[in-house]
């Protein structure tokens, strides 16, 4: 005669154990109601997890990426697509690639450091000092990021004065410059304000990026194929970076927009560091008639 099979007993939630552990014995109506939150604990967990570490979901409002990528200022009719935050943790972004990362649209004052230049030259807090609309202007340069703005400063030799003007048009004078090599050594403290961009990465640290007459020149060699076939816009006077040959510093990336025309891109603000790197745009989910691997 075989034995039967003892059915086994369902473990109760790991949460409801805490809790007879405790010595609370909770009812049904209220061991449900636990076994439930400990469910959306755990799937609010996960996807906060895969949020930050695997994937993340994006839409680009404007057409800097067109034809690879359509924008549109209604969200509803924009390209959206999921954003694979794994790639780069087993390889470096490469020349070519389109490539998703953090830039900065607000630099806004905080109070000054006691007793320094920024608070002698009378900088308030809450000032905007550069946005994706309005640079900021250092040494007679239009500056849009914290990057080019220190970059700026450490390029200027020992007895510069320092002038900034904000993007509110407000000018402040923070002296000469000694061993100063950022503004927050000026006593300016600041947060910044960044959204994800998305644009196609042209050069690495250590090579010289130029446009020259529609074509991108990337260590004096023309950039050829499918994924630089555009008409790469070089004649406007706010450009300040790449049109004469620009030095990709250590440990940033310089990217343009596809559509150059309507890109505002490194030709303006310079490099992305490679800690504002997210990933690689890779599954188009909206519009429906342009779902699809990207």
């Amino acid at each position: 005669m075989s034995k039967k099979r003892q059915k086994k007993e369902k473990k109760p939630a790991y949460i409801l154990r805490i809790a007879h552990h405790y010595g609370w014995k909770p009812g049904r109506v209220m061991s449900e109601i636990l076994e439930w939150t400990e469910v959306i604990i755990v799937a609010v967990g996960l996807a906060a997890l895969i949020m930050s570490f695997v994937t993340v979901r994006m839409h680009v409002p404007t057409d800097s990426m067109y034809p690879t990528i359509n924008g549109d200022p209604s969200i509803f009719k924009a390209d959206s697509f999921f954003v694979d935050r794994i790639t780069y943790y087993f390889r470096n972004p490469k020349p070519g690639d389109i490539v998703v990362f953090r830039h900065e649209i607000v630099i806004r004052t905080k109070a000054s450091i006691e007793g320094s230049p920024a608070e002698q030259a009378g900088m308030q807090a809450g000032e905007y000092i550069a946005t994706d609309q309005a640079p900021a202007y250092l040494a007679g340069r239009a500056v849009f990021t914290e990057a080019a703005i220190n970059q700026t400063i450490a390029s200027l030799p020992a007895g510069t004065p320092i002038s900034l003007r904000t993007a509110q048009g407000n000018s402040y004078s923070l002296g000469q410059k000694t061993s100063e090599t950022t503004l927050e050594d000026f006593g300016v403290r600041f947060k910044i304000k960044k959204i994800m961009y998305v644009k196609r990465l042209i050069a690495v640290a250590g090579q010289t990026v130029q446009i020259r007459n529609g074509d991108i020149y990337v260590d004096g060699e023309k950039l050829e194929g499918e994924r630089f076939n555009h008409d790469y816009v070089s004649n406007d006077v706010r450009f300040q970076y790449g049109i004469e040959p620009t030095l990709v510093p250590e440990g940033y990336y310089f990217m343009l927009g596809d559509n150059s025309a309507d890109s505002f891109d490194g030709r303006y603000w310079g490099f992305v560091p490679q800690k504002d790197i997210v990933g690689v745009p890779y599954l188009r989910v909206w519009p429906l008639n342009r779902f699809g691997v990207m």
